[in-house]
């Protein structure tokens, strides 16, 4: 009798010594674990935080591409950033995807013939860049759109070809007569600047913004008793698209 209840005493503190491990390890298991999770989680803000404005655009344009890749525009976005990364043929590889879904996306041409001559790709420039105009040059609208956005990129005599082409297309346009002049006065040249101005705006008055150009240039204004409506078509398009790029 005595000895059986020795031997259940016995049993007894080994059940607690198991119970007692068994929550030992539990908690040890728990503490492991939440301490990893917090420095994951850590670990994680810490890289966020220390990422630049720009890798967090790209990130979120990987991401919207993965998310659907027919998305010309975060093809394009991220084409200029590896374009200011120096990555000239990941951006070019992103602008050639842009004018696979969009061939005559202008801003896309422009950016393309941009990377190849900063690449060094100077005759594969060239011929984009011939290749880009002759496809533009039986519209004044697409010579006008491509001659702003290589204007923009800096490829000043692309952007006076496809101005002069436009002109040609339709001399009586108010708008591509001012576009031209607009950009003779960012090359500071104010004598051809100011002769397309005033064209510009014997050819359509209403434009407060040639008018106060004048006025800067010491232009006596003088408004014609009607407007020239020869051109008023292709001026509409092109307001329109203006409007779009500024609202997209």
């Amino acid at each position: 009798s005595s000895y059986n209840g020795v031997n259940s005493k016995a049993e007894a503190r080994m059940s607690l010594k198991k119970i007692s491990l068994s929550f030992l390890i539990c908690a040890l298991l728990f503490s492991c674990g939440c301490g990893a999770s917090g420095r994951g989680g850590k670990g994680q803000i810490v890289k966020e935080v220390s990422m630049t404005e720009q890798e967090k655009d790209k990130s979120r344009l990987l991401k919207r591409i993965n998310r659907k890749f027919e998305n010309p525009e975060a093809h394009f976005a991220l084409g200029k950033i590896y374009h200011a990364e120096g990555l000239w043929t990941k951006a070019e590889h992103e602008y050639t995807i842009v004018l696979g879904f969009d061939p005559v996306n202008r801003e896309a041409q422009a950016a393309r013939v941009k990377v190849l001559l900063d690449s060094g790709d100077t005759a594969t420039s060239a011929m984009s860049a011939e290749f880009y105009m002759n496809q533009a040059s039986s519209s004044a609208i697409g010579s006008l759109k491509l001659a702003q956005a290589f204007q923009s990129h800096g490829l000043d005599e692309y952007a006076l070809s496809c101005y002069s082409q436009a002109l040609q297309l339709a001399p009586n346009s108010a708008r591509v007569t001012r576009q031209i002049g607009y950009y003779y006065l960012s090359r500071n040249d104010k004598v051809r600047g100011q002769e397309y101005l005033s064209r510009s705006f014997q050819l359509d008055p209403l434009q407060p913004e040639v008018a106060g150009e004048l006025g800067r240039l010491g232009v006596g204004i003088e408004v014609p008793r009607k407007k020239n409506n020869r051109g008023a078509s292709l001026d509409r398009e092109f307001d329109k698209y203006n409007d779009e790029k500024s609202n997209p």
